[in-house]
């Protein structure tokens, strides 16, 4: 098991005003697992992964990565998490720096000191060309700008800064929802042949169920700060067994079979 979570709380506000984003939320995630991470806006997808990547701190609860519990621990004990889960956002125009070449930004995680450690035999230069490679960008691309680049190719360079540092889990927050529709298929398809080829655990976290459907293993269902359903993509779709999952599956898009 690569990630587990127990009891994962999340409060915000004041003592008289609390708003819980999290509510008492236990998670397994196994090594090499696809895991799909839905509900409607504010129903706490992003506060959980938050939390499980060590970017925030739980109100209650906690949290283990590789059998390390890493709640509470200090930014400097968590180096091991921040090289072994990297996170891909929504919007690449804000998470990519504009002032910054595409190498400096792809190779930026194997220059720090922190996440250096372990990674020392890494040659930056070669593993700059093997992550562009692999997100399907010319090696001519380290020397431009992002933006230069397209929003898919933007997207494309995010995920190669991800990969550089060899994470083993990737954890992606509506990577495609700021794409346009004709791109998107594109950025899924080469999210799904990453994790196949390099066998890393995927959190995927979005609304668009579509898109959960066609490239996760097991969903858990939020709503309002708790998980209200989970299980296998399969047995979630087809035969959910509350009413929000129901209401959430009935809303996929479908294509009409035309009669010939």
């Amino acid at each position: 098991m690569i990630l587990r979570a127990q009891g994962l709380t999340r409060t915000f506000g004041t003592a008289k005003r609390p708003v819980a984003a999290l509510r008492g939320v236990d998670l397994e995630v196994e090594r090499g697992q696809r895991l799909g991470i839905v509900g409607e806006s504010g129903s706490g997808k992003t506060t959980l992964v938050k939390l499980l990547a060590g970017l925030d701190r739980p109100t209650a609860g906690r949290v283990w990565f590789d059998g390390l519990d890493i709640t509470g621990l200090p930014e400097s004990r968590l180096v091991g998490l921040r090289s072994s889960l990297q996170i891909v956002f929504q919007d690449p125009r804000s998470s990519l720096d504009p002032r910054m070449k595409v190498g400096d930004i792809v190779t930026e995680p194997l220059r720090s000191r922190r996440l250096r450690r372990g990674l020392d035999a890494v040659d930056p230069h070669r593993r700059l060309a093997e992550v562009l490679e692999a997100v399907g960008l010319p090696a001519d691309s380290a020397e431009r700008y992002p933006h230069e680049f397209s929003g898919g190719q933007r997207q494309r360079i995010a995920i190669a800064r991800a990969l550089s540092c060899q994470p083993q889990v990737l954890v992606a927050d509506e990577p495609v929802s700021a794409l346009d529709v004709s791109v998107r298929a594109q950025v899924i398809n080469l999210l799904s042949d990453l994790v196949d080829r390099q066998g890393l655990t995927l959190l995927f976290v979005s609304h668009d169920l579509g898109v959960v459907r066609h490239l996760c293993d097991s969903v858990v269902v939020l709503r309002a700060g708790q998980v209200v359903e989970r299980g296998s993509a399969a047995e979630v779709f087809e035969h959910p067994s509350t009413d929000y999952a129901k209401a959430l599956v009935a809303a996929i898009p479908r294509i009409k079979q035309s009669k010939a």
